[in-house]
């Protein structure tokens, strides 16, 4: 019987988000557990973990970060995670001037992509079953001074993982914009709203 790759959403929040805690994940397969981002408010129950894993090493929430992965004897990294029967990739991201990476996560029941950040669609999240993506702004462009990157609206987000065949696509990383979005009712034409606390399973792609 397959084992279910169960995904966890500590927070959907962009940077000081007025609604959501930070955006993080927590992977669970089998006696493995991987943290990703995340921060105040969105921290990983307690238990053992793996590793846990940042998008950007450089980040605003850095040294919040550092505090709370010391506590739990570990220093988040952008990097690798080979975990045997759950494989972890770090692959770069355009989003600003230094370098930044999204996450490849695949074990036996699936391929999952944590993305939080991007200013264009990562390549390499293509055919992905679940991706967990990019939300700060809703159909326009967020372009950082001096055009050395930014975010991609969600409008585009869909588009894109259309086109690049994700099975399932979670905005979570929500800015302002799409929280006007939201309370207007607005819905995106591809892919749905990240909820805090949500944890989706592979392979069934349930969520509870």
């Amino acid at each position: 019987m397959t084992r279910r790759l169960r995904l966890t959403l500590l927070g959907v929040g962009a940077m000081a988000s007025p609604r959501f805690a930070p955006a993080g994940l927590l992977v669970a397969y089998g006696r493995h557990r991987v943290a990703f981002d995340g921060g105040p408010g969105a921290e990983p129950p307690e238990g053992r973990l793996d590793a846990w894993l940042v998008t950007d090493e450089h980040a605003e929430l850095r040294t919040a970060l550092r505090r709370l992965a010391a506590e739990r004897g570990l220093v988040p990294r952008m990097t690798d995670a080979d975990l045997g029967e759950l494989r972890v990739r770090a692959l770069p991201v355009a989003h600003t001037s230094h370098p930044t990476c999204g996450y490849r996560i695949e074990a036996e029941p699936g391929t999952v992509v944590w993305a939080p950040e991007f200013w264009t669609f990562p390549a390499w999240a293509a055919a992905a079953d679940l991706m967990f993506a990019e939300a700060s702004c809703w159909d326009r462009p967020i372009r950082f001074r001096g055009g050395v990157g930014g975010h991609a609206p969600v409008r585009e987000v869909g588009a894109e993982a259309v086109r690049n065949r994700v099975g399932r696509l979670v905005y979570a990383h929500i800015g302002r914009p799409c929280l006007r979005a939201m309370d207007a009712g607005l819905t995106p034409g591809y892919g749905e709203w990240g909820r805090e606390g949500r944890t989706y399973v592979l392979p069934r792609h349930r969520a509870r």
